[in-house]
């Protein structure tokens, strides 16, 4: 082979190389195009662990759009007032993006708190609101972080959720039991900054409470058989 022959070949090489390179990082933003069964890439990833983030069964994280990323995708739209139709597309994907953030960890945890944590925040929404509907439970999530940012309470999920005499369920043991799935989304999303309570600190079921103290706190909103309020 000639040295003009040689030189030829490398430069189709390299030249081949730039438009793989360029192909492969095209769509390496979740949101710059859609996703559906079939699809892969770092996008995809991406869309898994926000996904699992919230609670949702997506199947391994490797990148791969299967079967379980698209009933993942068709719960979360349905479970959010958005077109079903298995499609990470616009729509979809603005909206997870609203409800964990703009970054995700490797492990698709919440940024900054352990995995304890969110264990616990779990377990205390399944005791305190199992039945109640799903944004009732992300609610009394947000009544937890609340307290956590709240100069009159404790700074951490543990020291809020064990304050004497705070939550009902530490005192009869619900506390301990296993959470139902759907808190555990309820924690996540909550986590990721979602706060249907509009900034509550605490809440009641009116049927059951007749402590004065609670009566007397500015009421925000009900869902469900709870009130929340400030």
């Amino acid at each position: 082979m000639s040295l003009h022959s040689r030189k030829g070949l490398l430069l189709a090489v390299i030249f081949s190389a730039l438009l793989l390179l360029i192909s492969s990082v095209g769509y390496a933003a979740l949101g710059d195009r859609n996703l559906a069964r079939g699809s892969r890439g770092p996008e995809v990833t991406e869309l898994q662990k926000r996904l699992q983030m919230l609670g949702y069964v997506v199947g391994p994280i490797d990148g791969i759009f299967g079967r379980q990323t698209e009933s993942a995708v068709r719960l979360f739209q349905k479970e959010h007032g958005l077109t079903v139709d298995g499609i990470a597309g616009r729509n979809t994907i603005r909206e997870l993006k609203r409800l964990t953030g703009q970054t995700v960890t490797t492990g698709g945890k919440a940024i900054g708190y352990k995995s304890s944590d969110v264990n616990l925040l779990a377990r205390l929404v399944s005791a305190e609101a199992k039945g109640e509907p799903y944004r009732g439970q992300v609610a009394v999530a947000a009544v937890v972080l609340n307290r956590v940012k709240d100069p009159n309470f404790p700074n951490s999920i543990p020291d809020v959720i064990y304050q004497p005499g705070a939550f009902s369920p530490v005192a009869n043991g619900e506390i301990w039991k296993e959470p139902v799935s759907s808190a555990v989304k309820a924690a996540n999303e909550a986590l990721a900054g979602n706060d249907p309570s509009y900034g509550a600190l605490f809440f009641f079921n009116p049927a059951k409470t007749t402590n004065k103290y609670i009566w007397s706190r500015p009421q925000i909103i009900k869902i469900g058989n709870h009130i929340f309020c400030r």
